[in-house]
């Protein structure tokens, strides 16, 4: 059942309708049109669908401290990075100001119009979904490549129930990936120092805990 609040008083703010307003516009009638099932499935993948980036994280750390300490560590920045990009994103956001489709366009959605306030550009969902696959894809490159995809289906996700423009999904893509990847190549190179200096700490079981690492033998 296709449900939205609609605000009585838009908040002030940057109208982005004018950029893909009309495709984001084609998307919710499609959804209104699309089965309910349909419409059931790819709604839990928006509201919920992040969860999987953290298993995916869990499971690349989980396979990283088998191969050796540098992995670990690359394993265990991945959720710092993320959080990260998520901070970036949210000071763009509070920059720019745009009102969610639901405010600018007055459209029912599938998602409920957010109160005033929670604004629209980039998506903090994309660029959640965008860091957490470039950090896997230093880990491994099939969860890499596992994690983009679904990061794709996130991005889609969100526009298929009316929660951001398509240019929104796309900024945050584009954020999560970029700060994700400028700060995951400098932490790459250094991986082996800092696994020798981590192994030295009580965090030594998070990158080693079978002593199965390279190089780092006392």
């Amino acid at each position: 059942m296709h449900s939205t609040t609609i605000l009585a008083t838009a908040p002030q703010g940057y109208d982005g309708s004018g950029i893909d307003g009309a495709a984001l516009t084609d998307v919710v009638d499609t959804a209104h049109r699309a089965p309910a099932w349909l419409d059931g499935l790819v709604s839990a993948y928006s509201g919920y669908g992040l969860i999987l980036f953290g298993g995916l994280m869990l499971l690349g750390w989980w396979r990283a401290r088998r191969q050796d300490a540098p992995h670990a560590v690359r394993a265990l920045a991945a959720p710092v990075l993320t959080v990260i990009a998520f901070a970036g994103s949210t000071l763009l956001k509070q920059g720019v100001h745009e009102l969610r489709p639901c405010q600018s366009l007055h459209v029912v959605t599938l998602e409920a119009c957010p109160a005033p306030g929670d604004w629209s550009f980039p998506s903090n969902h994309a660029t959640l979904a965008a860091a957490a696959a470039v950090a896997l894809w230093f880990l491994s490159a099939r969860l890499g490549a596992i994690a983009s995809v679904a990061a794709l289906l996130m991005a889609a996700s969100r526009v298929w129930v009316g929660a951001h423009y398509p240019h929104d999904v796309v900024a945050g893509l584009a954020v999560g990936a970029v700060i994700t990847l400028a700060l995951a190549l400098p932490l790459s190179r250094r991986s082996q120092s800092l696994a020798e200096l981590v192994t030295r700490t009580p965090l030594r079981p998070l990158v080693a805990p079978d002593r199965r690492w390279v190089g780092l033998e006392a």
